[in-house]
């Protein structure tokens, strides 16, 4: 009978260690990702993303990590307009 006790305890141990491993492989672990690029200001290029289902507009004003937002369950259009005053129009 004891044997038997000791038997399960060592199975549940190692079912244990295996299972936090696997978790720790699957979450990422502990180790430190790389630091994200700062976000840049890119008011003055008039860059949006439009949604085409329902046509709300969103403005980017700082650019990070890009990453195309969704709206209605469909990923949103980028849009470039021109700047009013911009020189490079005539």
């Amino acid at each position: 009978m004891v044997v038997r006790v000791i038997v399960a305890v060592a199975i549940a141990v190692v079912i244990a260690m295996v299972g936090f491993k696997t978790l720790k492989a699957v979450g990422g672990g502990a180790t430190p990702t790389a630091r994200p690029e700062e976000p840049e200001d890119v008011a003055e290029l008039a860059v949006f993303f439009v949604c085409r289902e329902c046509g709300t507009e969103l403005q980017v004003t700082r650019l990070g990590e890009a990453q195309v937002p969704r709206h209605c369950g469909e990923k949103m259009e980028v849009v470039r307009r021109p700047v009013p005053g911009d020189p490079t129009l005539n």
